[in-house]
């Protein structure tokens, strides 16, 4: 059995020049990909910088194919999303679980629970965190005091704004 290495994407739920930051993206996930036997990417798919890293991994399947890469939806708890619309889920993630550990927690802190515990799963950690506020914030906080390898986006590409 090889290993699996996990990554992570969190970030804020609007991002301005959401197609700026594709091949950056891209960029991170080919690399993961080339220096792995196989990887795993979670999502959490609350905003945009989610959606877009989603489609960056979807678009790296197609180019290394599924025995390379999967992609895991990660859900604090079950959503009404998912339950009426399951079947197109699970056909467009390779996985799709619920964190045990957010399910039966209140909604407000239920996201927090399930983003530590996917950064607590997780080898490389990608972020898209602009400002110093809000759960994708403190997501990055507590993966820094976890001593996880941390790429926060929007600090490599500031000066190219």
């Amino acid at each position: 059995m090889f290993y699996i290495y996990t990554v992570s994407f969190f970030g804020h739920r609007e991002i301005d020049y959401f197609f700026k930051y594709e091949s950056i993206i891209e960029e991170i996930v080919y690399k993961a990909i080339n220096n792995n036997p196989y990887v795993d990417f979670l999502v959490g798919r609350d905003g945009d910088f989610d959606t877009l890293c989603a489609s960056v991994v979807q678009k790296a399947k197609k180019n290394f194919g599924t025995a390379k890469c999967g992609l895991t939806w990660v859900l604090p708890y079950e959503k009404a999303e998912f339950n009426n619309n399951a079947e197109d889920f699970n056909n467009y993630y390779d996985n799709v679980e619920v964190c045990t550990k957010s399910a039966n927690a209140h909604p407000k802190g239920a996201i927090q629970i399930r983003n530590r515990y996917m950064v607590d799963r997780s080898d490389l950690v990608v972020f898209f965190v602009e400002r110093e506020k809000g759960g994708a914030y403190q997501t990055m906080q507590y993966a820094k005091k976890q001593g996880k390898e941390i790429i926060n986006i929007a600090e490599d590409t500031e000066d190219d704004r």
